[in-house]
């Protein structure tokens, strides 16, 4: 049978298999031997096709000990087989749906119902936080440590601030050893930032509007993996566990009332968030010498023996 006479190929049957299948039709029963003198073929390789017919539902075997077969009535074996092909072709449409969302994902990142998407590499960490910054509508809650993707500065915050967005931020001590940070800290600050210091803090986190998290997973940022964390129980999570940190920490700025001067404030908080003598003093620019001399002089004026008397002293008055 040539490919122009077969006519049951789209429904997954074989030419040859069709062939045979016609011809126990004109027989309505046949044994494998008797149909090799009509196909020119061996009976084994017929009864190979049988076995695949019977399978296909258009031929059963008759009982016995001879193998035998007859012809199932096509018009009912034939729209039995059109509609098994239906349902496999309605199974690949459905399938063909999934792999188009697993495609558009791939090519966005994720879609909007994915409660945690992973993004990979420094750069793709740093448009999220931009991003991040720039859809906050009401507030911008940070977990600050080192190190730092990209930049330690942070150009976007400022633009937010100045459109009302609360920033209010967590930093490592280490951040504040980090060159250059303890100025934008600052700088910062004068705009507007609500800044403290925790030391002990493990993770880096941005929280925007409580509805959209970023967070590295883990600190080594050459090959960073990061989460980006939609509305779910994590999120909520992640935002209690910032606000235990927010109240655990120490603020780096004071009432203006108190009579303190903004170095000896400064002085004070990284004194208590557990920096050591030689890392306030690079900070600052003094000598390690002239920092223990200012740190003697706030002892005198507290009335402390120790760095941690002068921040319980200093907290209990306001000051801190």
């Amino acid at each position: 049978m040539t490919p122009e006479t077969s006519q049951l190929t789209a429904a997954g049957i074989d030419p040859f298999d069709e062939s045979v299948y016609r011809a126990v039709l004109t027989r309505r029963t046949a044994a494998p031997a008797e149909l090799t003198a009509d196909l020119g073929c061996s009976a084994e390789r017929v009864a190979r096709a049988l076995d695949r017919l019977r399978d296909h539902g258009l031929v059963g075997r008759l009982a016995g000990a001879r193998r035998r077969y007859a012809a199932i009535e096509p018009g009912a074996a034939v729209e039995a087989l059109v509609r098994a092909r239906t349902n496999e072709l309605e199974r690949v449409r459905t399938a063909a749906g999934e792999l188009s969302r697993l495609f558009a994902a791939a090519r966005t990142g994720a879609t909007d119902e994915d409660e945690v998407e992973i993004t990979t590499g420094s750069e793709a960490l740093g448009r999220w936080f931009v991003r991040l910054q720039q859809e906050a509508h009401e507030d911008v809650m940070t977990l600050d440590r080192p190190p730092y993707a990209l930049t330690t500065s942070n150009p976007v915050e400022a633009t937010a601030l100045g459109r009302g967005v609360r920033y209010r931020a967590v930093y490592a001590p280490e951040a504040l050893e980090w060159p250059g940070v303890l100025d934008d800290i600052r700088e910062l600050v004068r705009h507007g930032e609500q800044a403290r210091v925790l030391p002990g803090l493990g993770i880096k986190l941005a929280i925007a509007d409580r509805k959209l998290a970023l967070m590295p997973l883990s600190l080594d940022l050459d090959d960073v993996r990061a989460a980006v964390i939609r509305p779910s129980t994590l999120l909520d999570a992640l935002t209690g566990y910032w606000e235990m940190c927010w109240k655990q920490a120490v603020p780096l700025n004071a009432p203006a009332e108190d009579p303190l001067g903004e170095e000896d404030r400064l002085v004070l908080t990284l004194l208590v968030s557990g920096l050591k003598d030689e890392a306030i003093a690079r900070q600052l620019g003094w000598s390690v010498r002239t920092m223990r001399r200012r740190i003697s002089r706030l002892h005198e004026l507290l009335g402390a023996a120790n760095r941690f008397q002068a921040g319980v002293i200093a907290a209990r008055r306001g000051w801190l």
